[in-house]
């Protein structure tokens, strides 16, 4: 019987996860950037994509693979956020209303995905993708032709000077728009986050232990990597390395809330369904499931997810590109969550948010190590961009090896 902490069995199933580990510490080292920056910059980072990345996680347990399709998502919600500025709500107001408007156009949009979808079994991704670039065509003809031309539009900046159609960056940070209308709530340094945080969760771990729903010994464990990362934050030369870091605590406890949501949802009985349809598609349609209903609900969700994260983007950042903020969503969300170890058939939090880290800071290190090693800022723009396609490459043809190994044993016994 195989050992259950085989080591070559844990490189197999993480060597994209290590791969990048390692290429993250050498472009560290060889950036020559400081780790408070870096780490300023990651937690940046993180705020504005984590909740995208984990808009991937429910078609991966359906067995749709990754939605690349949560670009009409993102779409979406530029829709949504075009509307709030030219009726001009303001802050977290209008942050509120472009979620809102968000839900049912990217539902909609989901649930025309996902019919596609079943159409196309076993080619998901593929679909997915092609549909981005389709939808993004008529994305086009919206902000070029119809807004601004067929309906008017009145809010200053929005429309091209001298022409018809939506500007080429809609700017969020005027009296008009919400940027950091969710960021902005609550910043506080990284140390006050890490007690709230930490004294949060033992609060509701205890609570649990006295309501019965968690046992003594994971609750034992809980506590103990909270205490220790308190302990170890008293460090002075620990607690210098986040001396940068002010944390949107309001943006990551949405984050968070989406973790919560997706391992509730699991335990529904529409998340056993996806599961099931996941696993086996055949099984579950014996079994009673309306497979082709709970793949358009999978995709319907994600897209949503996915249209409400595009909001918490540009609202980090305070603008977008009106034609291409939505382009790559797909691309770097999908690569991130395969780098945290995720598969086209099987995905976590967990792997999300570690694949997200490990993502974001190759992309802060990279540029500053290929100028220090090649004399060229660029190279480690294209490195990057080459990894972000280069790691789904690397992903699907580990997940058809891994198949193809499994099936060889299977065979042979």
């Amino acid at each position: 019987m195989r050992n259950k902490f085989d080591f070559r069995e844990i490189l197999q199933n993480n060597a994209v996860t290590i791969m990048f580990i390692v290429l993250c510490i050498i472009c560290l080292i060889c950036s020559g950037q400081t780790v408070p920056y870096v780490m300023y910059e990651l937690f940046g980072r993180l705020s504005r994509n984590a909740f995208i990345v984990l808009a991937l996680i429910i078609p991966i347990i359906a067995g749709m693979g990754i939605n690349f399709a949560i670009t009409i998502g993102a779409m979406a919600a530029q829709i949504a956020a075009l509307w709030v500025i030219e009726w001009g709500i303001t802050g977290l107001g209008g942050f509120l209303v472009a979620m809102v408007m968000t839900m049912p156009i990217a539902a909609f949009f989901g649930m025309l995905i996902g019919k596609l979808m079943n159409k196309m079994k076993g080619q998901e991704m593929i679909g997915g993708l092609i549909l981005g670039y389709f939808a993004n065509g008529l994305y086009q003809l919206l902000f070029l032709f119809i807004f601004g031309n067929l309906i008017p539009l009145n809010a200053p900046g929005l429309v091209i000077k001298g022409s018809t159609g939506v500007a080429n960056t809609i700017d969020l940070s005027t009296e008009r728009g919400f940027k950091y209308a969710l960021d902005g709530l609550l910043r506080v340094p990284f140390g006050t986050a890490l007690y709230i945080v930490c004294g949060a969760i033992a609060v509701i771990t205890v609570i649990m232990v006295l309501m019965k729903k968690l046992d003594t010994k994971k609750a034992g464990i809980r506590i103990g990597i909270c205490v220790a990362a308190v302990v170890l934050y008293q460090i002075p030369a620990v607690a210098a390395l986040f001396s940068m870091v002010t944390v949107p605590l309001v943006t990551f406890l949405v984050v968070g809330l989406l973790c919560l949501f997706n391992n509730a949802l699991m335990k529904t009985r529409i998340g056993q369904q996806f599961r099931a349809v996941g696993q086996n598609r055949t099984v579950a349609n014996a079994s009673g499931i309306n497979v082709d209903r709970v793949r358009v609900i999978a995709i319907m969700i994600s897209t949503v997810l996915a249209g409400w994260g595009q909001l918490i983007f540009v609202q980090n950042m305070g603008s977008f590109q009106t034609y291409g903020a939505h382009e790559q969503v797909g691309l770097y969300a999908g690569a991130a969550i395969l780098v945290g170890g995720a598969s086209i058939k099987k995905a976590t939090n967990g792997q999300a948010l570690l694949g997200c880290i490990l993502f974001h800071l190759l992309f802060i290190v990279a540029p500053s190590a290929g100028k220090n090693l090649f004399g060229d800022a660029a190279i480690g723009e294209y490195f990057r961009v080459f990894i972000s396609y280069g790691v789904i490459a690397l992903a699907l043809v580990m997940y058809a090896w891994s198949g193809s190994r499994k099936k060889k044993k299977t065979e042979e016994s």
